[in-house]
């Protein structure tokens, strides 16, 4: 991923310890510090959460822009919009399910349980995708309606 430099930098840059964010998160010290180190990947429900509180965006994380904050963005998720954007991007790039869960190693099963709403993207998938087709996180996420495609 390459998201350690920009949390780290945001953190310290705003005072906060990483003991703080622990406790936002309600991990442990050396959890957190695995992620500040990308050690272990951040999982979506707390990325969610951290950019939320750093007032920050996904995209800005990682390293798909330098933007550090959209105007309108909107804080916490929307499980069943962000499956819908999910699916309507599939769509749009005439990719099926199946297509989708092979890019990403997965299984027909979970990008169905993105697309209804049933559980959010995994982090991996989420920066994989994005990557890959030059959307935003944010925007997939139902966080901001614009720009939909990144550099």
């Amino acid at each position: 991923m390459y998201y350690k430099e920009r949390l780290k930098n945001l953190r310290e840059q705003l005072e906060i310890k990483q003991s703080d964010l622990a406790k936002l998160l309600k991990i442990s010290n050396k959890t957190y510090s695995a992620y500040e180190i990308e050690y272990e990947i951040i999982p979506s429900k707390h990325l969610i959460k951290l950019v939320d509180y750093l007032n920050t965006s996904v995209d800005y994380l990682f390293g798909f822009t330098d933007l550090v904050q959209y105007n309108s963005y909107q804080t916490g998720i929307n499980l069943n919009f962000s499956g819908q954007r999910i699916k309507d991007f599939r769509k749009e790039n005439k990719i099926t399910q199946t297509k989708l869960a092979n890019q990403l190693n997965t299984t027909f099963s979970v990008i169905s349980g993105y697309e209804i709403g049933r559980r959010l993207i995994a982090t991996s998938f989420l920066y994989d995708l994005c990557k890959k087709y030059h959307i935003s996180a944010d925007y997939l996420l139902g966080k901001i309606d614009y720009p939909k495609y990144i550099k």
